[in-house]
């Protein structure tokens, strides 16, 4: 992980060090998912935390599913692959920096005592607006526990069958079971039945501890409690997901208890957490302000409270909120923040930690900025947020972070017999690749080992969104040995994988979006993680295009 700048860490640390007491929960909001900047610092800031006394993290992520994660952190067996596979929900297991925080806390653990090593906790549940599962799998976890130590004969609904109640588990995750509620399941005799089950079992796991937690152990007891009480929330999701009502109420009231939810899980955390330190949260500022959330979505004003909000009821003042706010981002293709906008009275050249009596002094009289698209999921800084936040945590300028492609360009060329060709008018190149750059082994250019572009091909080549202010694209010749060793399958198999890659990610290895198949893969703006693999990858297909060189002029 990279050093945080001296000023972020400096301010962070003063920010905390003025509060009449330390915080039970510093919670670290993020204006958008899509910028990377701000998991890499909260990465390295959680480092200079753990320093002050801090033991554990809480991401938006699964929290049954960060069970892995947690057990890998602390030294468990397992491979770093399997557990971001395995251990993250919504896809953020494919987030670079979710895979350099659970690497550093795994040596940052090893060696040290058990009471002492940093904790990683999922705080989300495994649901969407759009999506959320069955019940079936959290609630037969704790049915099994319960069976296994009381027998099934020893507690209420020991031999109820829940397979039958649960029916076809496809039809709770049917994405229209959440959007029409004639559709749903939430509301259906079984579901009814199996709320009043879950209940029943929870009660039974509670009731029954000291007997449980003997014959088990105390974190086996707390993951079937989680399971349970997962379920029990999945279940409520879908009562609310079959409310007849007008659509913006009932999207709303889906939205609060997702986030009610997760503000259970949090207090939970923290109860587990109390005695070994602070915990600092990461997650969406949507999910963690003090204020009521908005949201102008698909022509509906929703509105509800975050986890935040219910949590800053239980917890007072020992619940700290910086809000993440951004000026311009290659990533996201945002510009600069435009005049008399909050963002633009928070321009600096490096990010900083902004207090709020700084903040609203610094931003007075200014207005949020317009200018966002909604693919760019950026939610700007608003008068509520500025009145409401103990800080804001502004990043200026996000950019890619590693060479430019003059300077990417140059390495290439520098290989032993590399010609250049550079796309212009002059070399009759379409308009569309003016610009691009592409890298030969002898003087007849028949085929290009590596190539170099900043350009969409419209209709053809627009996955990896080179319409973003700074975004290039290295492409390189790997051959199906690479391929296989950077995603786990063949060129050949790309289509079955080809919706779960996203081709608009920074600094990661990707196939090829246009020539995958035939082994080709591809980094945007390469930067720290793909740095060296990058070079010997060049350096694998430098050798090949001068051997198959080599054997033409033989031939």
């Amino acid at each position: 992980m990279t050093d945080v700048p001296a000023p972020v860490a400096a301010g962070l640390r003063a920010l905390v060090g003025a509060l009449p007491a330390p915080p039970e929960l510093l919670a670290l909001g993020e204006p958008t998912h899509g910028e990377p900047a701000f998991a890499a610092l909260r990465n390295t800031l959680f480092q200079a935390l753990s320093d002050d006394g801090f033991r554990s993290v809480a991401v938006e992520s699964d929290r049954v599913a960060a069970f892995a994660v947690d057990a890998y952190v602390r030294g468990g067996d397992g491979t770093l692959d399997a557990v971001m596979a395995a251990g993250f929900s919504h896809g953020f297991g494919r987030h670079a920096a979710n895979r350099d925080l659970v690497a550093w806390m795994r040596g940052h653990n090893a060696g040290r005592p058990p009471g002492d090593r940093l904790a990683f906790h999922g705080f989300d549940t495994p649901l969407e607006m759009t999506s959320a599962p069955s019940p079936g799998s959290y609630l037969r976890h704790l049915h099994d526990y319960l069976t296994a130590h009381l027998g099934p004969d020893g507690f209420a609904h020991g031999r109820t069958d829940l397979g039958a109640l649960l029916g076809d588990e496809r039809r709770w995750s049917d994405q229209a079971a959440l959007t029409d509620p004639a559709v749903s399941v939430g509301a259906t005799p079984e579901a009814v039945t199996l709320r009043v089950v879950a209940d029943d079992l929870l009660t039974t796991l509670h009731a029954e501890a000291p007997r449980l937690v003997a014959a088990s152990s105390a974190q086996a007891w707390r993951h079937a409690e989680a399971h349970g009480t997962t379920a029990l929330g999945l279940l409520r999701y879908h009562a609310r997901a079959a409310d007849r009502i007008p659509p913006a109420l009932r999207t709303s009231r889906l939205l609060g208890t997702r986030d009610a939810l997760m503000a259970r899980n949090l207090l939970d955390i923290r109860a587990a957490e109390r005695h070994r330190g602070p915990t600092l949260v990461f997650a969406h500022n949507r999910h963690l302000q003090r204020h009521p959330s908005t949201w102008h979505l698909a022509g509906m004003d929703l509105t509800w409270s975050s986890a935040g909000a219910v949590v800053a009821t239980q917890l007072g003042e020992r619940y700290v909120y910086l809000a993440g706010s951004l000026g311009s981002s290659a990533a996201l293709g945002l510009a600069a923040p435009p005049p008399g906008t909050f963002e633009e009275a928070l321009a600096g050249a490096a990010p900083a930690v902004v207090p709020a009596a700084t903040l609203r002094r610094t931003v007075r009289g200014r207005r949020p900025r317009t200018d966002i698209t909604a693919e760019q999921g950026y939610f700007p800084l608003d008068a509520p947020t500025v009145e409401d936040c103990d800080a804001v945590l502004h990043v200026p300028t996000a950019a890619p972070d590693g060479p430019d492609p003059e300077a990417l360009a140059a390495r290439i060329v520098a290989l032993p017999g590399v010609e250049l060709l550079l796309a212009t008018p002059e070399s009759g190149a379409p308009e569309t690749s003016w610009g691009d750059r592409f890298f030969y082994v002898g003087p007849d250019r028949r085929m290009p080992f590596a190539t170099v572009v900043g350009r969409d091909t419209p209709g053809w080549d627009e996955a990896s969104r080179l319409d973003r202010p700074g975004v290039f694209r290295v492409n390189v010749h790997a051959g199906r040995e690479w391929f296989q060793r950077l995603f786990g399958y063949g060129p050949a198999e790309l289509e079955q994988h080809r919706d779960g890659v996203d081709f608009a990610a920074l600094d990661e290895f990707l196939p090829h979006p246009a020539y995958g198949r035939q082994g080709w893969v591809c980094v945007l703006n390469p930067g720290p993680r793909t740095a060296a693999d990058l070079e010997r990858i060049l350096l694998v297909a430098h050798r090949r295009a001068a051997d198959t060189a080599r054997l033409r002029r033989s031939g």
